[in-house]
């Protein structure tokens, strides 16, 4: 753990618990080397090379608010009905069987015709007209309502939409949505907004309309792109002037474009939001991306659950950050501390970690809850470290109040479902001088586990010079006096 002047920096406890029971173990082993860098070699939130919890490092799970979705049956009467989708089909029964270029393209002249046939936006012979046509002929042929042939275009297999069943048109839309953001990834020829920087923030703007859904003004929207291009991008004051100019155009074509793709709406008050097909296809596309995505209807049986019930779901990955957010929800924030607190105090290490990990999401409203813990010893230094987080007075904590909650951090590993147990899966523990003098003051600290701890760190740890260190200050806690609480 790193530590700044008496706050302990819980941000990499908070990871391991809501993180490592969900992750492979090459995953947990980097945390885990974070959490056990000690004081000169940990690194933290915003700082060195740790990668931390926000969306720009890109590396994490990302819990989104339920959503309610709408009906199976509805959302696939709406497919049809997406202009995009409309516009596909017809494109498709006016090419019927035609030979096509390269590439598996139309050819000059009968692009120029379906474009016509089509009544597709934008002046004859456009960029833009012929940007329409590309998206919809990749869209038409990848949902197989098109086939390629050698040198033919045909109709495919879906190349009517009736009596289709309910999941066959979702995944249909699941199909066409996907060809659509494919073209705004990196690569793809021409994009798909006509915007590059809307192209590379358009998965942004997509998460959080997705977030939000009584929708959003295109003024927000435009003031998180440009914050969001300024730090990921790197952009200098020259590129962000020119953007800030040129940005809110740019977004309305976007937001344009991408209601003609049946994914975004008008709302009241002059915002946008995504569609029902919107937010069902978004929340599709999050889910192969690994993000917590739960419906309304998931995560409301946990909402009155107990607190240890809460707390074990949470531990063995059955419940996400979103369930524990709907439990937090339905108590008051006092309420919810007591509970969570008596949990950790009778609890075991990895109950401890996962119910001060949940403490955390509480503001200040709890303080006289979390101060009452302050006299609890198996809680007291999370109870100071929220308290001064908070800028609230509490205890000072000291090095041997590093060290054991870094023990109890290790303890806490040892109740997940899938427990270290391999040299490998320990590998990315932080090597060298610090993890050793770490090793060697954990027997100074009174921690219950400490002797369990060690003894995983003494036969699992490849590094010899950390093994040895363990095992050795593994033999000095068994000769000595029975360690005390607190």
């Amino acid at each position: 753990m790193t530590k700044s002047g008496n706050v302990f920096d819980l941000l990499q406890l908070r990871k391991l618990i809501d993180e490592l029971g969900e992750a492979q173990p090459q995953e947990r082993t980097s945390l885990l080397g974070d959490t056990l860098a000690g004081p000169d070699g940990g690194r933290s939130h915003g700082g060195g090379d740790h990668a931390c919890d926000c969306a720009e490092c890109g590396g994490d799970m990302l819990s989104f608010p339920p959503v309610e979705l709408a009906c199976e049956a509805d959302l696939a009467r709406a497919v049809p009905q997406v202009p995009l989708v409309a516009d596909a089909l017809r494109l498709a029964a006016w090419t019927g069987t035609r030979p096509v270029g390269p590439g598996g393209l139309l050819p000059g002249p009968a692009a120029r015709a379906a474009t016509a046939a089509l009544g597709l936006p934008g002046p004859p012979g456009s960029a833009r007209q012929a940007a329409r046509l590309h998206l919809l002929w990749v869209v038409a042929v990848n949902t197989r309502l098109l086939r390629i042939n050698g040198g033919t275009a045909e109709p495919g297999p879906l190349h009517r939409l009736s009596g289709l069943s309910e999941t066959a048109l979702l995944e249909f839309w699941d199909g066409v949505v996907m060809d659509v953001l494919d073209r705004a990834d990196e690569g793809q020829e021409g994009g798909l907004t006509g915007s590059a920087v809307m192209d590379d923030h358009l998965a942004e703007v997509l998460a959080t309309m997705y977030s939000v859904k009584d929708g959003l003004a295109p003024a927000v929207l435009a003031k998180g792109v440009l914050q969001s291009h300024e730090v990921a991008c790197e952009a200098g004051q020259a590129e962000m002037r020119r953007l800030a100019g040129s940005l809110a155009d740019e977004l309305t074509g976007a937001l344009d474009l991408l209601a003609y793709c049946g994914l975004v709406e008008d709302a009241p008050h002059g915002r946008f939001r995504l569609s029902p097909l919107g937010v069902w296809a978004v929340r599709q596309d999050l889910l192969r991306e690994g993000h917590d995505v739960p419906t309304e209807g998931e995560v409301a049986v946990f909402a009155d659950l107990s607190a240890a019930e809460l707390v074990e779901a949470a531990t063995s990955g059955a419940a996400a950050p979103s369930a524990v957010a709907v439990w937090l929800e339905r108590r008051s924030p006092e309420e919810a501390a007591r509970e969570l607190i008596a949990v950790a105090v009778s609890g075991s290490a990895g109950a401890r970690g996962t119910a001060t990990a949940i403490l955390e999401e509480l503001g200040p409203e709890a303080e006289a809850a979390v101060r009452d813990a302050l006299g609890e010893p198996m809680v007291w230094r999370y109870a100071a470290s929220w308290l001064h987080i908070r800028d609230l007075p509490a205890p000072c904590l000291t090095g041997d109040d590093n060290v054991w909650v870094a023990v109890d951090t290790l303890a806490a590993l040892t109740c997940l479902p899938q427990s270290l147990s391999t040299s490998a899966e320990l590998g990315a523990l932080e090597s060298g001088d610090d993890l050793v003098r770490l090793v060697e003051e954990m027997t100074s600290v009174d921690h219950p586990d400490t002797l369990s701890v060690l003894e995983m760190l003494g036969t699992h740890h490849p590094e010899p010079a950390v093994s040895k260190a363990a095992r050795k200050a593994a033999m000095k806690a068994r000769s000595g006096v029975a360690p005390r609480l607190g």
